[in-house]
């Protein structure tokens, strides 16, 4: 059954690991740089999530950060290159790294995304939210 307003399918998400502490800080990140306010949230572990990913027909058992962003899906670092382009300088300047081969980047992103929890750490909830921003999470 769809739950979520038509007009949430328009905007520019991005799904992430509610529970891992790098992904957290880097959703922090991602707000205080994306200065226009177009990039939308939600937790992977969210009924959100799970039910955007099933309009996508994308495979809930992904374990990477997801952009939706016109009706497409991206994953690894082809979600990171994206958002990037959303966000201010220094940032944004990543987004020109999308050149590099993406079997290179995706193995970059992968060891990290294997590592996170043993690097970063891991929280027992996920993120709340700073009260200016949560009009920017999807639940």
């Amino acid at each position: 059954m769809n739950t979520i307003p038509k007009e949430q399918y328009k905007k520019t998400i991005v799904l992430f690991d509610g529970h891992c502490n790098l992904c957290s800080s880097s959703v922090q990140l991602i707000l205080k740089y994306n200065k226009k306010e177009n990039l939308f949230f939600a937790s992977l572990q969210s009924n959100f999530a799970r039910e955007i990913l099933s309009h996508y027909r994308c495979n809930q058992e992904i374990d990477s950060i997801i952009l939706v962003e016109k009706n497409q899906i991206s994953i690894k670092s082809t979600a990171v290159f994206q958002i990037c382009k959303h966000l201010s300088y220094p940032f944004k300047a990543v987004y020109f790294f999308r050149f590099t081969p993406s079997f290179l980047c995706n193995w970059i992103y992968d060891f990290i995304a294997r590592n996170r929890y043993r690097f970063f750490g891991k929280k027992r909830k996920c993120m709340i939210p700073k009260n200016e921003w949560k009009h920017r999470f999807l639940e």
